[in-house]
């Protein structure tokens, strides 16, 4: 099953209409973006939450500070990069760098885009088998669809097979 129907099609329209036109005019011009058609949903087999272990992805844009570089988040076209850190990472330690949202209510409640600690709260009850060690943050701001079926989620993948994980939980920003 393909993620994106007919990628190569979508990067061309992509690329010869939005990025030729950013491209001379230096202005994104979203009259020109070619939204991605999927008629099919990409799916897979349910798990048992109980009995898995759960791989934390935020496209808030969360970054370690004092370790990572901070996302692009003045780019118009978007980071294609991820961060990866541990999903017991204090709050404190964990900065934001995402222009494409408002901040207000993650910073009245951390745990609106990342609820780790509510997480945490559902393995100790038992709905959820355990956290995977590390977590995932990327920045929601992509106009590449291609770019992040081909760039962003093998690196995804990845970390989530080293994870040995079963199921994954995005909150996007």
């Amino acid at each position: 099953m393909e993620i994106l129907k007919d990628k190569d099609q979508w990067r061309k329209t992509y690329t010869e209409g939005l990025i030729a036109s950013y491209n001379n005019t230096g202005q994104i011009d979203w009259k020109l973006y070619p939204r991605a058609k999927n008629i099919e949903p990409v799916t897979s087999k349910a798990v048992d939450l109980s009995k898995s272990r759960l791989l934390f992805i935020s496209s808030a844009g969360g970054y370690l500070a004092n370790e990572q570089q901070p996302f692009d988040a003045e780019s118009k076209l978007g980071d294609y990069s991820i961060r990866k850190f541990a999903s017991q990472t204090a709050y404190d330690k964990i900065s934001y760098a995402h222009t494409h949202y408002d901040h207000a209510p993650r910073i009245e409640d951390v745990q609106v885009l990342m609820p780790l600690t509510h997480l945490q709260k559902l393995v100790d009850e038992k709905v959820i088998g355990e956290l995977a060690t590390s977590m995932i943050s990327f920045m929601g701001y992509q106009s590449n669809v291609a770019d992040v079926v081909d760039v962003m989620i093998p690196q995804i993948l990845e970390i989530a097979h080293d994870e040995q994980v079963k199921a994954a939980l995005l909150v996007p920003a």
